[in-house]
């Protein structure tokens, strides 16, 4: 079973999860993983995980390479079918609904998105309604639509760049669209990809404040991100799971999982954390000298 920790700090996180009022049934989670457990030829890619992620929850998954992290997400995003246990989306279980209906209900965000052609912008975050990575022949975006777009992208600092063309953008410039395009259906869960790979320091600020914006505006929505690096979390992250062996070794309120202890036992090596206006650091511990 997955390990749950209790909260260890308030934490400067801008976006509280949305609290249910007295008398009224709490919400169906967006996502509910029940000890799930994914084998593929022969080796466990996943063992007996749980995770429930509600409305205004923001989480991040975090581990070394080959944890689980980018498995687990797929289960999420209705691409893969667990092995053991079960997977519902809003309250829907996979295996047992449309799951081309369930995907307009998630964002995927992947910065290795398949886009090749010299698309604007506009058009590329436009093909998030029609789910393809080409115009779709004889249709065309509503004025509310093209205007949403705009806005979007306004939201994640891409003002300007409606115009410019998919091949001249930077990598960053690049993730910041497939994020708008993400949002066009208004999907409920948005899930990220290791966002900032191959971004430089200015290209990850900018997306990690374009985030935190994001948040803020949406305050219903959810967001599961996964990374390697504790430098990569927005400061509006309010839970996160630590995975290693494809089991989860803890879960919970961010600063209740993100801890010196927590965080060098799921990576096997000595580090230090720290967070500062709401953003964390790790460095390793050096052994002290006699």
């Amino acid at each position: 079973m997955s390990a749950t920790v209790p909260t260890a700090g308030t934490g400067p996180a801008r976006v509280p999860a949305p609290s249910t009022a007295p008398g009224r049934p709490a919400p169906v989670p967006v996502i509910h993983a029940d000890g799930v457990t994914l084998v593929r030829d022969g080796k466990v890619l996943l063992d007996s995980v749980s995770l429930t992620v509600r409305g205004g929850e923001h989480w991040a998954l975090l581990g070394a390479n080959g944890a689980g992290k980018s498995t687990l997400l797929s289960l999420l995003g209705a691409l893969t079918h667990p092995t053991r246990g079960s997977v519902q989306v809003l309250g829907e279980t996979l295996g047992r609904v449309d799951l081309r209906e369930l995907r307009t209900l998630l964002g995927h965000v992947d910065p290795r998105h398949p886009l090749r052609s010299p698309l604007s912008v506009r058009e590329v975050v436009l093909t998030g309604l029609t789910n393809s990575i080409e115009p779709v022949p004889r249709w065309s975006a509503t004025a509310e639509q093209r205007d949403r777009a705009g806005r979007l992208l306004d939201m994640l600092g891409m003002t300007g760049k409606e115009g410019a063309r998919w091949p001249s953008l930077s990598q960053g410039e690049r993730g910041r669209t497939l994020i708008a395009r993400a949002l066009m259906p208004r999907p409920r869960l948005l899930l990220l990809d290791e966002p900032a790979t191959g971004l430089d320091l200015a290209a990850r600020e900018q997306l990690l404040d374009s985030l935190d914006a994001l948040r803020q505006e949406h305050p219903e929505l959810a967001t599961v991100l996964v990374t390697h690096h504790l430098e990569e979390l927005p400061a509006s992250t309010t839970h996160a799971m630590l995975l290693r062996g494809g089991r989860c070794v803890a879960s919970g309120p961010a600063d209740g999982v993100l801890t010196t202890d927590r965080v060098s036992d799921c990576f096997g090596h000595p580090v230090r954390i720290e967070r500062t206006d709401g953003r964390w650091t790790a460095r390793a511990r050096r052994p002290t000298r006699g």
